[in-house]
């Protein structure tokens, strides 16, 4: 029972899977690893969560991600397993205009560097532009976070700009970088 995925609209999250990795909706077995990866400091250095994160506080996130609509605007998280262990997550933001999408992502620190957020990232893109038909797919991190620029950059995505001192965040101000892809760009890069 703990396995199963939340009722409500989990059911319409499309089940994605990567060569390594599978995207799938998040179960309340996930709480205790989401609660331990998003409460990492070095997992959490550049994000805007507040840590630590409680199993308790994880497993209500989890029931809330739960309601998440992917066909309507705003946040749909996929929880990113392997092996069936909850090891990240990938997060969609559909615009209004349900052409465009911003995405994030977070991966816990045992298993960075090993290509496995870029396997889950494309494999999401891969459905937002070639399922989907989105038209462009915004990022943005702090460029401190040089795992993420280099992800971004290895997907195909441009720098598209630099707001400085635009983020209040563990209590300094942090540049936010901005990145996006368009879906010609995407198709082109694929062959």
């Amino acid at each position: 029972m703990g396995d199963e995925p939340p009722a409500d609209h989990a059911s319409l999250l499309p089940r994605l899977a990567a060569e390594r990795v599978v995207l799938r909706a998040f179960r309340p077995a996930d709480a205790a690893a989401l609660a331990a990866y998003r409460s990492d400091p070095a997992v959490a250095r550049y994000q805007a969560w507040d840590t630590p994160l409680s199993e308790e506080q994880a497993a209500e996130s989890i029931a809330g991600r739960a309601r998440a609509d992917p066909d309507q605007p705003g946040w749909t998280p996929y929880a990113v397993a392997l092996d069936g262990v909850l090891i990240g997550d990938v997060g969609v933001n559909l615009h209004d205009n349900r052409m465009q999408a911003d995405i994030g992502f977070t991966l816990a620190s045992a298993f960075h560097g090993r290509g496995y957020a870029t396997e889950a990232v494309g494999r999401v893109l891969d459905h937002l532009f070639l399922d989907r038909g989105l038209h462009r797919v915004s990022a943005e991190c702090d460029p401190r976070n040089d795992a993420s620029v280099r992800l971004l950059d290895r997907l195909g995505f441009r720098r598209e700009g630099l707001r400085r001192a635009n983020t209040w965040l563990r209590g300094e101000w942090a540049d936010d970088l901005l990145f996006g892809l368009l879906a010609a760009d995407y198709r082109a890069a694929r062959g």
